[in-house]
Order: C-alpha cells, then structure tokens, then sequence
C-alpha cells in the first residue's frame, strides 16, 4: 500500500524539482516506511510506500528489464498465480506489483484485465514516451487526476495536487451542494474545480501532456447480465458455492508479511468475515471493536468481544468518548480530503489509529457486503410495488430540516445521471439500487472513508467482499437470495447461521453506530456560535438554522454532523487552518477569518 503521483509536462514547459518535493511529503502518511522518485525529462513519478508485501525488496519504482517503469498503490492478490504463469520472465522483486510490467509489456493497456485485486498504477514508457493510469474496477484504490496548460499530473490524494501548487484551493458551490444534500460528489468530479477521479475500471494513456486513450472496464452492475448461471444450483449447492468463494477471497486478502488485525462491528459481515479468517489465517488473529460506554447507541463492543472469544480470537475493545470525539474530529475532517459526510469516518479513524499504535499494518473490514449481498432496508424496499411517482429530486439530508429548497438548486442531478447509466445494466429494482450503490456510493463516499481514515494512520484497509470473484458470484444470485421482504443479504446470512450461529445472523444491523448526534447536542450552546460563524457555513445557513439543527442533533444526526463536518472540512481544506486542536480552537480560528 502506497502513496503515489505523477506528472508529465506539455511541450515547452519544464518540470520543477519543488513540486515532486511537495507531492513527496503530502503522501508521506501514506508510505511512510520509504519513498522514490523516477525523472525522465519531461515525466516524473514519486511513490511513498507502506510495505506490506516483499517488506525489504519491493521498494519503488520498480523496473522491467525493457526500461519501463512503474509506482502502484494496491495490492494484487492474484500475484502468485501470475507470477506461475511467466516462468520465463526475469523478475527483480518479490513485489506482488511486479507482474504488472511483463503484463502491461504483452497486453498493452488491456493488461488490468488480468488483475485480481485492488490497484491504482502508473506505468511509464521510456521508449515512446507513454504514461499509463489505471484504477481498480470497484474504486476501492484511489487515484485523482489535474489537467492545466502546463501539464497533466495526478497522485492518490486530492490535497497532494494542491499542496504541490498544481490546482487552487477552490470550491465548486454547486457540488457543495450536492455534498450538503447527498453526503458525497457524485461521478469523477470533486469538490476542486480542478480536479477530477480517474473513474472506477478507467485506464487512460498519455502522451505529450495530453490524454490520447480512454477505456474502461465493465462497470460491477453489468454482472448482473454477464454472470454464469449460478441461480440454477439447488440452495444447499449455493451454500457451499458461497463458502468457498469467500473462503478463497479471505485467504487471498491474508496474503501479507506484516501484521494485519480485522475490524469486528458484531454485525453479519465482520463476524462472517472473521470466521472465516480464522479458517484460513497461517498467523493468529486479532480483531478490533469500538466502544461508546455503557448503554450508548451503537455500542455492541461487549456482543462482540463474546463472539471472539467463542472462536479463540483476541478481540481488544477500543473506547471512543465524547472527548475524543470533540478533539479528533478536526483531524478526521483533515484526512477526508475528497469530502463525504458519513458519520462512521469517527469510529473508523479510532480504530485505525488504535490498529496502528498496536503496530498492525493491515486491517481487514467488511466494508461493500451491504451493497454486493443486498444489505440495505431500501433494497427490501424496491421489492413493493411502485405507488407513487418517481420524484424529479431525491429526498436529501436537508430537505426535512426547514431550510429553503432552492438552496442546493438541482443538487440531486449527477445522482440521476448515474440511474440512468445504471438502468440499463438492470432487470430488476433491488438489482437497480445495487448497481447504483456500487458504482457510485462505494467508490465515492464509503471506500474514500476506508482509504483516508486508515491511510491517515498507515494502515492498510483489505476488503475480501469487494473481491471481483465474490462481486460475481454475488451478481448471479436470483434477488430472493440477495433480499426478500424481511432479510437482506439472505444467503450470506444463512451462511453465518451455518458458520457460527453464535453471531446473531438475524439480529438488527447496527455496524460501527456512533452517538455523535448526542454529542453534538450536548454542546450546542458552544458549537452554535461557532458553527454559524464559520466563513464556509455563514455562505449557506443562517445562524438560525444552524441552531435549529444543531439543537436538535440527537434525533436527527445527519444535518448536524453535515454542517459540523462541513464546517471543520472548509476550515482546513479551503481556508488553509491546521487541523490540530480541538473543534473549538479549529472553528474559533476559522470564525476570527471570516
């Protein structure tokens, strides 16, 4: 796992040492047990990296012995097979990234077709001058992209564009609002003007500074179609077809020579996921649960720990407080750079954070079971018949919250624009939303929270759920065995029932809940005045309304940790303000700008 980026000037431009200084230490948290930097005239690349794999000899750049070159940031799991498959090719490292060159040498840019795992790569050409980007097919490895007259550049993080000098800090208020309503940008825009996503499965080619190819790999919702007919097995078949998929998906994520620990919420997916682990783990295992206190929404620390020791595993129980809560916020909103609001971006930054203390570099979480196995109450949902309309915008965080409407303008459009995409690749409702989900929400909010809260801390975040052999075994399930009326993810519960049914298969979701909403409440006669006065917030609210949300944050928590979030977000990200210090330092400083 790694930090990389990358530019190429346009004729007549030259390439300034000073930048690869500075895209070099704003990925430092990302890699920072080495970094290298590759310079070939007009190109460079800079990789930081977290060394998970190969720890002592998979330093980069790596080198193919026909002058290419290359920087990932991922890992692939299929390395050993491809690895098996090239008897005859001379490799330098045990790198699982390695076998990316002699495939990019006989594919071309068709060669991400041939990887199982995730991976946002740079490849570099000597010989023709070519750079190559790729991105894994479900987004789960990021990588952003800046275009100017000067050049193309592009780096794991947006914030490394800007503090290398290469876009401004700007704001597009039209996508503020889309962030406001929906908790997230949709598609390959960002928040930045000048900065856009290299979208999920895209490989782009690059000469000259310019663009000259773009190809994509099949989005997740087409397995729906694509599947093979996994449907026509009987049920106990299934069953065992599942097992086995995960099983292979677990064992491949394990694949490390660092120390990995696993996030344990209680829920279906982690407690599945931890099972299984234990099944196929050459090393003992660990896993991590967050605690709230005694009776706090949200807290199944005690459910879990119970359920770990029932398998012999050591769980730690890791606290999270008000306090910790009102003087780490600053920080996380820091890390999520290409912004979402979910509140669960607090637990997981503590759980990073209290992985990395204890020295662990990888985490494995159960992060896309919802979205590929049908977990989602509005996935039942979309089972009923359709009674009313389709409303011409979605029903946003701040739509309820008695704040004029007109206010976001037509926030919710880049949202339709992904149904209609996704439309096509669909036959049924429920398989409508996942495809949404898995196009849009995983890669643009969920995985951006994984990558960033636990990058922050140099951990790296493994999801066997999101493996491209699980996605497809998944999409070729009928919907009944996804989500009937009562149960989502029906077959992978039916599977944990077989497992362990000491795990509750068919206890309420709950997850990484966190009372923020209590906390914020708790406060308000101090966030109030700093919220409202906070320059990125006043441009939008009333201070009226930012009382009237605030005031009410226990029962509704999303708009106030929006504004919150918001407010802490703009504060670094636009207004420059460091992040340490609790939230009122934070606001108080960005409050005496305005």
């Amino acid at each position: 796992m790694c930090g990389i980026a990358g530019i190429m000037m346009k004729r007549g431009h030259a390439l300034r040492e000073d930048v690869l200084d500075r895209l070099r230490t704003a990925l430092h948290h990302r890699g920072p047990n080495s970094s290298g930097l590759f310079r070939d005239g007009p190109v460079a690349l800079v990789n930081t990296r977290l060394s998970i794999v190969d720890i002592e000899g998979g330093d980069q750049p790596l080198f193919g012995p026909d002058g290419l070159v290359l920087v990932a940031n991922g890992e692939i799991y299929n390395a050993p097979e491809l690895r098996a498959a090239m008897p005859g090719y001379p490799f330098r490292t045990l790198s699982d990234c390695e076998p990316m060159l002699p495939l990019y040498r006989q594919y071309g840019a068709d060669f991400a077709d041939h990887l199982r795992g995730m991976v946002a790569v740079a490849i570099y050409d000597p010989a023709t001058g070519r750079l190559t980007l790729s991105r894994d097919p479900l987004g789960i490895k990021p990588l952003y992209l800046a275009e100017d007259e000067s050049c193309i550049a592009f780096a794991s993080e947006p914030q490394a564009l800007i503090r290398a000098g290469l876009v401004p800090a700007a704001l597009d208020p039209a996508l503020r609002s889309e962030l406001l309503q929906l908790k997230h940008v949709t598609e390959e825009r960002t928040i930045f003007p000048g900065i856009r996503r290299v979208a999920p499965g895209e490989t782009l080619t690059i000469e000259h500074g310019e663009i000259t190819a773009r190809q994509r790999l099949p989005e997740p919702g087409s397995a729906w179609r694509t599947a093979g007919q996994v449907p026509r097995l009987d049920r106990p078949a299934l069953l065992e077809q599942l097992e086995q998929v995960l099983l292979d998906s677990t064992e491949v994520h394990l694949r490390m020579d660092a120390d990995g620990c696993l996030f344990l919420s209680g829920g279906v997916d982690s407690s599945l996921l931890l099972k299984l682990a234990q099944q196929v783990s050459r090393k003992p295992l660990k896993a991590l649960t967050i605690s709230y206190g005694e009776g706090q929404r949200g807290d199944e620390s005690e459910a879990a720990v119970r359920y770990a020791e029932s398998l012999g595993v050591d769980c730690a129980r890791v606290r999270m407080t008000a306090e910790d809560f009102w003087n780490h916020a600053p920080a996380v909103a820091a890390a999520i750079d290409d912004p979402t609001t979910d509140a669960a971006v607090l637990p997981t930054w503590v759980l990073a954070r209290a992985a990395a203390a204890r020295g662990e570099k990888v985490a494995l979480t159960g992060e896309g079971a919802d979205e590929v196995f049908g977990g989602y109450t509005r996935y039942r949902r979309a089972l009923l018949p359709t009674l009313f309309p389709r409303r011409k915008q979605r029903r946003g965080v701040f739509t309820e919250s008695g704040i004029p409407l007109d206010r976001f303008g037509d926030w919710s459009a880049g949202y339709f624009a992904v149904e209609r995409r996704q439309r096509a690749l669909c036959d049924t409702r429920p398989q409508l939303l996942q495809s949404i989900d898995m196009a849009e929400r995983l890669p643009n909010s969920l995985l951006i929270k994984l990558d960033r809260c636990l990058m922050a801390h140099g951990v790296e975040g493994r999801t066997p759920f999101l493996d491209r052999e699980v996605v497809r075994f998944a999409c070729g399930l009928p919907d009944r065995l996804r989500v009937d009326l009562r149960w989502g993810k029906v077959l992978l519960r039916e599977l944990l029932a077989k497992l362990a049914p000491q795990a509750r298969p068919y206890a309420r979701k709950r997850g990484f809940g966190v009372p923020a909403g209590r906390w914020m409440q708790d406060r308000q006669r101090e966030l109030v005045p700093l919220v409202a006065a906070q320059p990125g917030i006043a441009a939008v609210f009333t201070r009226d309304e930012v009382a009237r949300i605030l005031g009410q944050a226990a029962e509704q928590e999303q708009p106030a940790w929006s504004l919150l979030f918001y407010a802490l977000w703009h504060s670094h990200h636009l207004l420059g303000l460091r992040s340490e210090g609790d939230i009122a330092a934070v606001l108080g400083s960005a409050a005496r700008l305005g």
